[in-house]
């Protein structure tokens, strides 16, 4: 059996930066109201260490972030590093809210672009998604598509152009971008998937003769969840996404040659060097030692 550490793997520097931005406020204010709109990063070890900074968490299935205002009242709020909509800026303002944001500069630049493009603008991603949402609602003209059927039911638009949820699968961003040109031919392309994103996903594309490879974060990751399909679209024969040790079972790598071990943008390093130590054990001994607890700090 061999053990293969992907590199690159874990935090990029816009969750770094996140979490540093978080830790900062609460310490800055004691005493005083600290709510996050929606969860920092998609991660529970880290939303639970932020809850133990006194930080409160305002989410909701189904909820917008601008009805998850409503429920914030006073003190300081933490846009997360997904981003918001202009109108959820406003209305923060509005109820005379101080604001830290801590919007992922990537997601920033996606902004930036689709506010200052003249014509309609074809934004690819996750239904439902807090990124997709912020940047979707920047204006009337900007229209989220999820899958080749979606781009099929557009109308006419307009001077296209075409840009992309950060977090997205290259190979699935592919296809619909090659459905969007197919119908659009005249389109601007603009693919705006972060570079931690980009190379994290082709280290898994350029793993050779592996056998198994073992995601480490949490399932509501769209970053980590690509990682694991990616794998099985590249034949990797058995593909696992675990939030932390804890979930890791011998059969996932028993009578595995080659394991290969990453972990999504939004994973604390702890979590994955202890999924490898217990990993590396198993290959030197030949016994599968479970974890029974998980130390993790987020920075």
């Amino acid at each position: 059996m061999e053990i293969i550490s992907v590199i690159p793997r874990g935090y990029c520097q816009g969750v770094v930066r996140a979490i540093k931005m978080a830790q900062e406020t609460a310490m800055a204010n004691p005493g005083k109201d600290v709510y996050m709109l929606g969860m920092i990063v998609h991660n529970t070890f880290v939303v639970n260490a932020c809850k133990k900074m006194g930080i409160k968490f305002i989410e909701s299935p189904g909820k917008t972030r601008l009805e998850l205002l409503d429920e914030i009242e006073n003190g300081i709020v933490i846009f997360t590093a997904h981003g918001v909509s202009d109108e959820v800026r406003k209305k923060a303002l509005a109820k005379k809210l101080e604001v830290v944001d801590a919007t992922c500069p990537y997601v920033e630049r996606t902004h930036t672009l689709v506010k200052s493009h003249n014509g309609d603008v074809i934004y690819i991603g996750k239904k439902n998604h807090p990124e997709a949402e912020g940047t979707v609602n920047l204006g009337p003209h900007i229209y989220l598509v999820s899958s080749v059927d979606d781009v099929e039911r557009l109308d006419d638009l307009s001077n296209v152009m075409i840009t992309c949820q950060t977090t997205l699968s290259l190979l699935d961003m592919r296809t619909v971008m090659d459905a969007c040109l197919r119908k659009y031919p005249n389109a601007i392309m603009a693919p705006e998937i972060c570079n931690a994103t980009r190379i994290r996903q082709e280290a898994v594309m350029n793993l050779h003769d592996v056998d198994c490879l073992i995601v480490v974060g949490d399932s509501r990751s769209n970053n980590s969840r690509q990682l694991a399909l990616i794998a099985e679209k590249v034949d990797i024969q058995y593909s696992y996404l675990i939030d932390s040790a804890l979930q890791l079972q011998e059969y996932m790598v028993q009578g595995k040659e080659r394991i290969a071990v990453t972990s999504g943008s939004s994973t604390p390093n702890d979590l994955t060097a202890q999924v490898i130590s217990i990993l590396k054990k198993y290959e030197k001994t030949g016994v599968f030692t479970p974890a029974q607890e998980v130390n993790c700090q987020i920075l």
